[in-house]
């Protein structure tokens, strides 16, 4: 196991602490956690929504299991760690915030998309909303650090393509380059096809990958060896 780095540390324990705190305090609007109220990602329309959301959403996880944030903090320990040794510790926060920021974006981007083609608007007012899958946005908000994490997989699928991973199921070894684009188009496929209330943000994983891409290209143009 190697060993963990600062940034992918504080990361860690960060995230560990908002979810200790969650479940510490009492609950909130709609059956959800006071935290998870004031710091999970609404859609900027929403009266639940504040500025602060756009960062504090990646530090949040769900509430009805441990598994959302295991997952994705194992993600990070195994794939950030790898990139903070080669970039360094500020290249990797500003990687890995502006995946963060471009998940939240191309999320509730989708969500305005599907309000406009509606009710002719990117911000109606809640009491006027339909029965549709983007009014799920005004109420409940999208949370965790997947966005990000995606980010992180797709970058490290692009600087160690040919390391070996091995899945779980199946228990079989994969070149890194290999599992991000299946896992990229499994998670294409699972958007186009999303049903509201699947509970899982298809296409805020993409934008973590989407924005992630085009920053290594931005800098891989910057400079001929990118990392």
């Amino acid at each position: 196991m190697q060993p963990m780095t600062p940034v992918v540390r504080n990361l860690i324990i960060i995230n560990v602490l908002f979810y200790l705190a969650m479940l510490a305090f009492g609950g909130g609007a709609n059956n959800l956690p006071w935290l998870t109220v004031q710091f999970g990602g609404y859609y900027p329309a929403s009266p639940m929504f504040k500025p602060w959301q756009l960062i504090t959403h990646m530090f949040m996880h769900d509430h009805k299991g441990f598994t959302h944030i295991l997952f994705n903090m194992f993600a990070l320990y195994m794939f950030g760690s790898s990139l903070e040794r080669v970039w360094g510790a500020k290249r990797f926060i500003i990687y890995y915030f502006v995946c963060g920021l471009g998940a939240f974006f191309l999320h509730q981007f989708v969500n305005g998309v599907m309000l406009f083609q509606a009710v002719g608007t990117f911000f109606p007012n809640i009491n006027e909303l339909p029965n549709i899958g983007a009014a799920y946005s005004y109420i409940y908000p999208v949370v965790g650090a997947s966005g990000a994490v995606f980010g992180l997989l797709l970058a490290f699928g692009m600087l160690f393509p040919n390391t070996q991973l091995m899945l779980l199921f199946p228990p079989i070894p994969i070149k890194a380059k290999y599992f991000v684009i299946g896992y990229g188009a499994i998670e294409l496929f699972m958007a186009l096809g999303n049903s509201p209330g699947d509970n899982v943000a298809h296409f805020a994983h993409l934008g973590g990958m989407l924005f992630g891409f085009i920053l290594l290209k931005k800098w891989q143009k910057e400079r001929s060896n990118f990392y």
